[in-house]
C-alpha cells in the first residue's frame, strides 16, 4: 500500500500540527461537501509532515493539510495538477473533487485518486533501475517551460548557492560526524555555471518515497509520481538528483540518457544530490528515507569530485 506521498519531507521529526485530522471530520466534511462519497470506507493510511491521508473506498484518497504552513502547497496541487496530469506519460494524484473549511476544519481539501502498490523507498536500488528510463521520460515531459504564474519554492530550484549556509550547518551538526567529500561535491555544483534559460516545471521532491512502484519483485514498475506539495518553477538541476537518490550506475546511465541537459547541469545536480542525501541519511533509524540517502551518499563517493 502507499502512502502517496505524506511523509514528504526529509527532517529529523514531524512538526507539530494545528489542527486535529480525525475519522469524523473527514466524514463529516464529505457529508458535507461531498454527500455521495460520505458512506465509503475510511482508513488512516498516513500522518506525515504537511498531510493527514485517509484511504476513501477503493480508488480515492483524501488529502487535508494538518498545519497553515502546507495550506498553500495543497492549493499548489488543486490548481496545477489537473492541468499538468495529461501532460506527463505516468499518473500523478490531480485532484477528482475539491474541498472547502467547514466542520470547525480550517483548510481547503482534496480528493485525489489511490494508487495501490509500494513506495519505491522500500524497494532495493537494483530494483528502481527497472524504472530509470521512465522516469527521465517522466522529466522530460515535466522540465517545459512554465508560466508566470507558477509557484516558487526558495527551497527549491533555486541557484544551488543558497542552499550552502545550510548544508554547511548541518554537517557541522552531524553526530556522528557522515565522513566524505561531501563539501567538495557540493562546492563543485554551487561553481558550476549558473541556469539562465527559462525556469521550468519541477515536481521538487523527486525522491523513492515520493514515487509508488507497482506491487511485486523484481524490476520496479511506476505506477504513479505523487506529492508535488513542492511543486515549482526554476533549474532542472534540483529534480535530476533523482539520478542518485534511486539508482545505481547502470540505471543512472540509463536515466541520463533521456534527458537533454549538458554538463554543468549535471554537475549541479550531484550538488542537490549530497544537499539532499546528507539530510535523509542523517533521518533516525527506521525512517525510509535514511537508507535512500545512505544509498546517494554511497553514489557520489564512488564517482568523486
Amino acid at each position: 500500500m502507499s502512502t502517496q506521498g505524506a511523509a514528504k519531507r526529509t527532517g529529523t521529526a514531524v512538526p507539530d500540527h494545528d489542527v486535529e485530522v480525525t475519522e469524523a471530520l473527514v466524514r463529516q466534511l464529505l457529508k458535507e461537501q461531498h454527500p455521495d462519497l460520505a458512506g465509503l470506507e475510511l482508513l488512516r493510511v498516513a500522518n506525515g509532515w504537511d498531510n493527514v491521508v485517509y484511504r476513501l473506498g477503493g480508488e480515492l484518497a483524501v488529502r487535508l493539510p494538518r498545519r497553515a504552513s502546507a495550506h498553500q502547497l495543497l492549493l499548489n496541487e488543486v490548481r496545477w495538477l489537473p492541468f499538468l496530469a495529461p501532460r506527463l506519460p505516468l499518473s500523478i494524484p490531480a485532484v477528482v473533487r475539491r474541498g472547502h473549511p467547514g466542520a470547525g476544519y480550517p483548510y481547503h481539501w482534496a480528493v485525489v485518486p489511490w494508487f495501490e502498490g509500494d513506495s519505491a523507498a522500500v524497494r532495493s536500488a537494483a530494483d528502481r533501475d527497472g524504472y530509470a528510463s521512465a522516469l527521465g521520460r517522466f522529466l522530460r515531459a515535466l522540465h517545459v517551460p512554465a508560466p508566470a504564474d507558477a509557484p516558487r519554492n526558495p527551497v527549491r530550484g533555486e541557484a544551488l548557492a543558497t542552499r550552502a549556509e545550510a548544508f554547511t550547518r548541518r554537517l557541522a551538526a552531524a553526530n556522528p560526524p557522515l565522513e566524505g567529500p561531501w563539501h567538495e561535491i557540493f562546492a563543485a555544483g554551487a561553481k558550476a555555471a549558473e541556469y539562465h534559460g527559462p525556469p521550468l516545471w519541477l515536481h521538487g521532491d523527486l525522491h523513492p518515497h515520493n514515487v509508488v512502484t507497482a506491487l511485486g519483485t523484481g524490476p520496479a514498475a511506476i505506477s504513479a509520481v505523487v506529492d508535488f506539495g513542492d511543486i515549482t518553477a526554476g533549474d532542472p538541476a534540483c529534480d535530476l538528483a533523482a539520478a542518485w537518490l534511486h539508482f545505481t550506475a547502470a540505471g543512472r546511465d540509463v536515466f541520463r540518457a533521456e534527458l537533454p541537459y549538458d554538463g554543468d547541469t549535471w554537475l549541479r545536480a550531484r550538488g542537490w544530490a549530497v544537499h539532499f542525501g546528507t539530510m535523509m541519511a542523517l533521518m533516525p533509524d527506521g525512517e525510509p528515507l535514511r537508507s535512500v540517502g545512505r544509498h546517494a551518499l554511497d553514489q557520489l563517493a564512488v564517482e568523486g569530485y
